[in-house]
């Protein structure tokens, strides 16, 4: 899981910068709201609705502009949660593969174990580990935001990363509480289902109108090169 961390974290530091210039790009060219364009874009390149949420109040976004972001890659998490496992399957790919390339293209780590969960442990392991150290990327972003802006929001640390950490350290070091954790996975995975559910209830017609075509459209280009280049990364590696 170290080295699975290691590597994320090299190839955040690449697709992240490229991630958010592309998505500033496609913003301009399709005439998509700035705010609204940044946001999508650093829920594409970052973790999804959590990256959103920690800059929007930096960028002092409204909610509607909040809400259309949210939408589009919520959206788009929707799609991805049967569909990369087809592909993967199809593809044939190994569960480390699987695993890093769900980390790098799906956007929210809910998603991200949903879609690992059924492929393996080392996909499950490596796609988690992956995610959560790609995560970490908000408190630069958001920094690098307020700084830019100049605005005082307060930079939100995302503490379900500390949370996974004291999990995994406890799993390792203290055997004693070992017939605990297997009722504490089952308890997270009836939560990850109910969160998934949650979420999907927002999801309605008029969800999508709000998105609008402008927006949706800069969100499902810029996926679509994440998800392809890093695949063919991926599979090139």
């Amino acid at each position: 899981m170290m080295q699975a961390g290691r590597a994320g974290f090299i190839y955040a530091a690449d697709g992240i910068s490229f991630a958010l210039l592309l998505g500033w790009g496609l913003g301009r060219l399709l005439r998509v709201k700035q705010r609204i364009s940044f946001l999508i874009s650093a829920g594409t390149a970052i973790c999804g609705g959590s990256a959103i949420a920690a800059v929007a109040p930096i960028t002092n976004a409204s909610q509607e502009e909040i809400a259309v972001s949210l939408g589009t890659v919520f959206v788009q998490n929707s799609v991805a949660l049967p569909a990369f496992p087809a592909i993967g399957t199809a593809l044939h790919m190994t569960q480390p593969q699987f695993g890093l390339w769900s980390a790098l293209a799906i956007h929210d780590i809910s998603y991200v174990v949903g879609a690992t969960a059924k492929s393996g442990a080392v996909a499950f392991a490596v796609g988690t580990t992956v995610k959560l150290a790609r995560a970490l990327w908000i408190v630069p972003l958001s920094i690098g935001t307020a700084m830019a802006k100049k605005s005082k929001a307060r930079v939100q640390w995302p503490w379900f990363i500390l949370f996974f950490c004291l999990a995994a350290v406890a799993n390792t070091y203290l055997p004693i509480f070992q017939p605990a954790y297997p009722v504490l996975k089952h308890l997270g995975v009836i939560g990850l289902t109910v969160t998934l559910y949650l979420i999907g209830t927002g999801l309605s017609v008029k969800t999508l109108r709000e998105v609008g075509v402008r927006p949706f459209l800069q969100g499902i280009l810029l996926w679509i090169f994440v998800a392809v280049g890093s695949l063919t990364f991926i599979r090139g590696g």
